[in-house]
This record gives C-alpha cells, sequence and structure tokens, in this order.
C-alpha cells in the first residue's frame, strides 16, 4: 500500500466475465429484460459500466449471453444427471427430471430468464431458448425410444413414435418447476415423483405394448 491507496486485484478475464454474468443473470431474472439496467450489473458486478460494454458490447448482447449461459448449465446437468445409460429408462428419467428441478430450484433467477424473459421479449431471444428445448426433446426423445425399441424388440421403432411424449414431458417438467419455484415447500425431489407419478405410468404401458386407444368414432 503506497500512500493509503488500496490496490485492486486484477482478475483473469474469464473470472472478470464470470463475475458480470453472474450480475447480469441475477438483474434480468429479477427485473426483467426492458426493467434490467447496465448500470445495476455494473453495480452488482463491483465493476465499472464501460467495463461491462468493453466485455459484452450491448445489452441486447448481455442478455443473449446470459440466455446461452443458463440454457447450457440447465442442459449438462439434466445430461449428466441420467448418467449411466446403462440403468432402466424409468431410472433414467426419474434422474434426469430430478437434476432438472434440482438445477431450477437452485438456479431461479437463470430458470426465469430463460422460462419468462426470453419467451416474452421475441426473437432473436425466443429462439435462443427454443434451441435448448429443442436439445432436451431429442435427448428425451432418444431416451425413451431405446427402452420401445428394446421392449417391441423392433430396432429401427422410429422416434416419431415417442416424440410427441418428449414434447409433453418437457413442457409439463417446464410448467411444473414455474410452479415448484413459486410454491412454498416443494422440493426438487417432490417436484421429479409428481411429474413421473403423472406421466410414467402411460411411458410405462407404451413401451411394453400397452398403450390407450380413444374409442371409435
Amino acid at each position: 500500500m503506497v500512500g493509503g491507496a488500496v490496490r485492486t486485484r486484477r482478475l483473469p478475464r474469464a473470472e472478470r466475465e464470470r463475475q458480470m454474468m453472474d450480475a447480469a443473470v441475477r438483474v434480468f431474472g429479477r427485473q426483467g429484460y426492458r426493467g434490467a439496467s447496465m448500470d445495476e450489473v455494473a453495480e452488482l458486478a463491483g465493476v465499472s459500466k464501460p467495463l461491462v460494454y468493453l466485455y459484452l458490447k450491448s445489452k441486447e448482447d448481455l442478455f443473449t449471453a446470459c440466455i446461452r449461459r443458463e440454457a447450457r448449465a440447465l442442459t449438462e446437468a439434466v445430461r449428466g444427471g441420467v448418467g449411466d445409460a446403462a440403468l432402466p429408462a424409468d431410472r433414467q428419467l426419474w434422474e434426469g427430471l430430478h437434476a432438472f428441478f434440482r438445477y431450477t430450484a437452485e438456479n431461479p433467477d437463470g430458470w426465469a430468464v430463460l422460462h419468462v424473459q426470453a419467451r416474452t421479449h421475441g426473437e432473436p431471444f425466443a429462439a435462443e431458448v427454443a434451441a435448448m428445448r429443442a436439445e432436451l426433446v431429442v435427448f428425451v426423445t432418444q431416451l425413451i425410444a431405446v427402452e420401445a425399441r428394446a421392449a417391441h424388440r423392433d430396432p429401427d421403432l422410429p422416434e416419431r413414435e415417442v416424440a410427441g411424449l418428449a414434447q409433453a414431458l418437457v413442457g409439463a417438467a417446464e410448467s411444473l418447476a414455474a410452479w415448484a419455484n413459486t410454491t412454498e415447500g416443494i422440493s426438487a425431489r417432490q417436484a421429479a415423483a409428481t411429474l413421473m407419478n403423472f406421466a410414467w405410468a402411460g411411458l410405462g404401458n407404451l413401451i411394453a405394448g400397452r398403450p390407450w386407444t380413444p374409442p371409435p368414432t
């Protein structure tokens, strides 16, 4: 220390960016895209506003970067949660759902950015979330299809046979996460169990070759 001045530790660029992104996700998640300001992000990150612009160019670029980071983290959490591909399909689905609800509960601001803010402010933000959702649907479709092919002893069973179920399951998980995050006392495990109880009876019957069929017209 010279003349009473305190030297601030110079952070590596990656760490500084992470610090600003963490602050931005919090501000966007709580204030919304239109309500958030770069001044708030800079203050929360403990940096100057010009530095935020130097690293992340504009508010739109910053918001897009937040969406991409949170989408990547969520999909990685789900894939990592499923883990062992040798597990039965219901166990894999349970582990994936538990990971999904655990992540959304532990990162409410990031989930708000993905589920609320990005979807309500038009392109290109909505397209970023749609890409994440499509990746999750493909992942769930493949998970269900593998088990269905084995049960039906039909290695050529097309994925379209279960793609609609995957779409419905991902949509239900998104809605349930929004509810769980605003309902006191609902844990990630409870939310995952709720969706398994709702979905697996139907999925299990379909995989076993016992689908429900509509009455004749």
